[in-house]
């Protein structure tokens, strides 16, 4: 089976490609800078917004994982919805079967947020042309590099004190990347009957106070959490972007949806992909350890100049030496 994985640069498309390969399936991993991809897969370039480039990726493709959007702009609900149209256009003339989609949890009932109606819009919107769509609906993804993850981290390294929202006492449930691949890697197996989504998360619901303080205590570090009921989405995302890097848009569009409660509603997908997903602590640890070793490697490849800067050092007796301190 021919995969294509847009936005396989990103958070869950870099983590979904290697697991994608390694269960034998060919993989075009879809960027718009195919030449800096260092991914598993074949580079192709693509964007979601620009139908050549896009009908060129998909051709051939049997299946498409759709892990775009634009949360960092501010009129990314207009963004994402010309996305999908596209995708879902050009992939009805290239003769996807199947599209697999990573949408957002929520209660259709609820006064959701702009974020989370944009996710539903984007389900739509895919399946339109005829496309069979596999939604799966996720709240927070617990990994590093994750928008909402390093929120969390960020608060808690930040601030020993915080002065918060009522979007504090909010459930959620949040999920392991590492599982969020698994069952986007498992759907593929399930059999082609049309369009369906599912509910994925961790095994806990928690409220968001406690998922700050249990990384505080992973961490070993004291922190305080004061409620402010009276703080705005506005001031709270100008806060947010105060003390972490999650820039005022994005911010504003996460807290707007922190409002809701994202907790799975039915489970049925644990039936049909069935493992043991992932405790909450246990997310965090496997995240943090994630960053020490890019952190790690980092430093390393910084280190290498400087330590090739010192062989070239002329050695003592005037001649200079090389890497391995021969003349």
């Amino acid at each position: 089976m021919r995969v294509l994985v847009a936005g396989a640069s990103g958070f869950v498309g870099s983590a979904l490609c290697p697991a994608l390969v390694a269960a034998g399936y060919q993989v075009r991993a879809m960027t718009r800078h195919p030449d800096r991809y260092r991914g598993a897969g074949t580079a192709v370039a693509g964007d979601v917004c620009d139908p050549p480039s896009l009908a060129a990726a998909i051709e051939g493709c049997d299946v498409a994982y759709y892990l775009v959007h634009s949360l960092g702009s501010r009129d990314f609900q207009a963004r994402d919805a010309e996305a999908a149209r596209s995708f879902a256009d050009v992939g009805a003339r290239a003769g996807l079967r199947r599209i697999v989609y990573l949408g957002g949890l929520g209660e259709d009932g609820d006064d959701l947020s702009t974020h989370l109606r944009s996710r539903r819009e984007v389900e739509g919107l895919l399946a339109s042309t005829g496309i069979p769509v596999t939604t799966l609906r996720a709240g927070i993804i617990v990994g590093h590099g994750g928008i909402s993850w390093e929120m969390t981290r960020q608060l808690v390294e930040h601030l020993p004190a915080m002065v918060t929202p009522r979007w504090v006492r909010t459930r959620t449930q949040p999920i392991a990347l590492p599982d969020v691949v698994r069952y986007l890697a498992g759907v593929l197996d399930l059999s082609d009957s049309g369009s369906r989504s599912f509910d994925i998360g961790g095994p806990e619901i928690l409220e968001y106070v406690e998922m700050l303080r249990r990384v505080a205590w992973i961490e070993g570090r004291r922190l305080l959490v004061v409620p402010v009921p009276l703080l705005t989405p506005r001031l709270s995302s100008r806060w947010l972007s105060l003390v972490t890097n999650v820039d005022t848009a994005t911010g504003r569009s996460l807290i707007d949806s922190m409002a809701n409660e994202v907790i799975v509603r039915e489970d049925s997908i644990r039936r049909l992909v069935p493992f043991q997903p992932i405790a909450y602590d246990q997310a965090v640890l496997l995240a943090l350890g994630e960053r020490a070793k890019e952190r790690r490697a980092r430093a390393g490849r910084n280190a290498a100049p400087a330590r090739s800067q010192q062989s070239r050092v002329p050695a003592a007796g005037g001649g200079r030496t090389s890497a391995t301190g021969h003349r």
